[in-house]
């Protein structure tokens, strides 16, 4: 497999999910201020012009829930998804989805100062925020003491949030992270 990859970007949700999943992979760097995301060549593998991007024989997967869904399906003995037919299937795809349909949008509204519209089809930050801790029950991870790739596209984004603003007020979020950053292959960024 090779993961398409420049550590200043959100490609390093999909690296996160690699190393989860103990992964055998080839990062193939992409100079983002040379456009290298741009060429024919990589158009062909994602034609979005965006990273990650991960090449796995013929299969070409970008977008990070799509990347992190593959590969929790094609990596069943790393346990982080549940199976097709088990009952939490449904709520774990829903999570997946809501990671970058809502909470994303959401916090980029918050990090901006613009006030999210019902028009824009995603709720607020402090709402999706309330979600979030409602699905975090009383447990350290969305499935209680399960770690799955929904605690990777949701937990990256409040990474991201601390990363971008400090701490914020909302305690049992906080401590969400603060689990997530002592996990041994938690995301890393920059350099």
């Amino acid at each position: 497999m090779k993961l398409y990859y420049n550590p200043r970007s959100r490609a390093a949700i999909a690296k996160w999910m690699l190393d989860e999943c103990a992964a055998e992979y080839e990062i193939v760097p992409i100079d983002l201020q040379k456009r290298e995301h741009k060429t024919p060549e990589f158009l062909r593998i994602n034609p979005t012009g965006k990273i990650p991007a991960l090449v796995d024989g013929a299969s070409r997967i970008f977008e990070n829930v799509a990347i992190c869904l593959y590969l929790a399906d094609k990596f069943p003995e790393a346990n982080l998804a549940p199976r097709l037919d088990a009952p939490e299937r449904g709520r774990y795809l829903s999570l997946m989805v809501y990671s970058t349909s809502q909470l994303e949008p959401s916090m980029r509204d918050e990090l901006m100062g613009v006030e999210t519209i019902p028009q824009s089809g995603w709720t607020d930050f402090q709402t999706a925020q309330e979600v979030i801790e409602g699905e975090l029950g009383d447990g350290p991870y969305l499935f209680g003491e399960w770690f799955t790739a929904a605690d990777v596209m949701i937990g990256s984004i409040f990474i991201y949030r601390r990363l971008w603003r400090g701490s914020s007020e909302r305690p049992k979020i906080e401590a969400y992270v603060d689990r997530l950053l002592s996990r041994p292959a938690v995301m890393q960024m920059g350099g």
